[in-house]
């Protein structure tokens, strides 16, 4: 069978993967260069963690497993992939009562999660710093994160191994399904004929799906503000100890390979776009390293090597879109997704089964394309990441 996968982010690339080692002859269509969207300004946590509703949770907590699996097909160990928890406090009051919620909940619904003294915490993390009125801490052990660039060079190395060819860049204007096939034109004219065609095209995904007929609404990341933003602050190594991802009222950082670390301040979201340009970026830079200092000893000496703005992959509601979008004709799979790090290896092998064994898959029933119906327009999205969210 012949199949276009349209984006080389780590979706795309793990679809490629997925088709070309059942056999599939895979084309991967990427209008600039691999990882150039969504993917290359990722925090990369692997989690469960606030996702709602429960069939939502389901389908991330079997993402993470999925990357385990991922990960112990490679011999001498996967060198993207680090499933070493991620410890989180509470600051304020409700703050702390949101949290507690959090942990009864996911306790109730089996996701690995428990209760450490700070005591614990500094056994398992020498430098990091918990507030006194930090009284105990959250612990994941079933999170991490991993390196999404050596994470995408794995999938689509091994795409490459098994056939698929990867054409960059390469525009995609408008898509075609009927009935012999699927039709796809590309910047310039050209145009190719294959069996079927996966769009992974992460925030572009509405556009293309248009010029199929199909209604795919995602949130407009072209607006200034909204959840679709987020700030990413990368350092150059600095002398601290830090394996596991960290959440706290106003940080998140987690690894990021050499000594390097990534930090995400969610407050600062709103004004990601403000803060890569001009005065707003030292003040930006300074207001994450003075965060860090309070929360990792060392952490105060770190330089800010680069502040990049990502614009998330969100469908209108929130949820993960997988499944076909044209209807009768099943020529045309869409996959668009916010929790893309998470979910990529799963959405991948579940997709395989759906396009070329026409398996369907029952994890994914509650996130079909045609949820959305005939609306139009992009939707109103979801709102700005809390504490202990990303």
């Amino acid at each position: 069978m012949r199949v276009a996968v349209i984006g080389a982010g780590v979706v795309g690339a793990a679809v490629a993967r997925g088709l070309a080692v059942r056999g599939a002859t895979v084309t991967v269509l990427e209008q600039r260069h691999p990882g150039d969207g969504t993917s290359g300004t990722s925090f990369a946590w692997l989690n469960s963690h606030e996702k709602h509703p429960e069939v939502y949770h389901r389908l991330n907590a079997e993402g993470c497993l999925e990357h385990e699996r991922l990960a112990a097909d490679v011999p001498g160990g996967a060198p993207w992939y680090f499933p070493t928890g991620n410890l989180e406090w509470a600051g304020e009051p409700d703050g702390r009562a949101t949290l507690e919620r959090r942990v009864t909940r996911l306790d109730r619904l089996g996701y690995p999660c428990r209760w450490v003294a700070p005591g614990e915490v500094h056994s398992l993390e020498p430098d990091v710093r918990v507030p006194e009125e930090a009284e105990r801490v959250a612990y994941f052990p079933g999170e991490g994160h991993v390196l999404p660039a050596v994470l995408l060079a794995h999938l689509l190395g091994q795409a490459r191994e098994h056939g698929a060819r990867l054409l960059c860049p390469a525009t995609v204007t408008a898509v075609a399904p009927h009935q012999r096939g699927v039709d796809v034109r590309l910047d310039g004219g050209e145009s190719h004929r294959f069996d079927k065609v996966i769009s992974c095209a992460g925030r572009w995904t509405e556009a293309l799906a248009a010029t199929a007929s199909c209604t795919v609404p995602m949130v407009d990341t072209t607006q200034q503000g909204g959840a679709h933003l987020g700030l990413l602050a990368y350092t150059r190594p600095l002398p601290a100890r830090l394996s596991r991802v960290l959440t706290t009222p106003r940080l998140n950082v987690r690894p990021d390979g050499g000594g390097r670390l990534v930090m995400q301040g969610p407050d600062l979201d709103a004004g990601a776009e403000q803060a890569t340009s001009g005065s707003s970026t030292a003040r930006a830079a300074d207001s994450l390293i003075q965060r860090l200092g309070e929360v990792l000893t060392g952490g105060e000496f770190a330089t800010i090597e680069a502040l990049r703005v990502g614009r998330r992959a969100l469908p209108a509601d929130g949820l993960t879109v997988a499944g076909f979008a044209d209807g009768r004709t099943r020529r045309f799979y869409v996959i668009a997704t916010h929790s893309g790090i998470t979910l990529a290896p799963l959405l991948a092998r579940l997709a395989a089964g759906e396009v070329l064994d026409e398996q369907t898959s029952p994890l994914l029933a509650s996130f079909r394309p045609d949820r959305f119906g005939q609306a139009s327009g992009t939707g109103p999205g979801t709102p700005a990441p809390q504490p202990g969210e990303q």
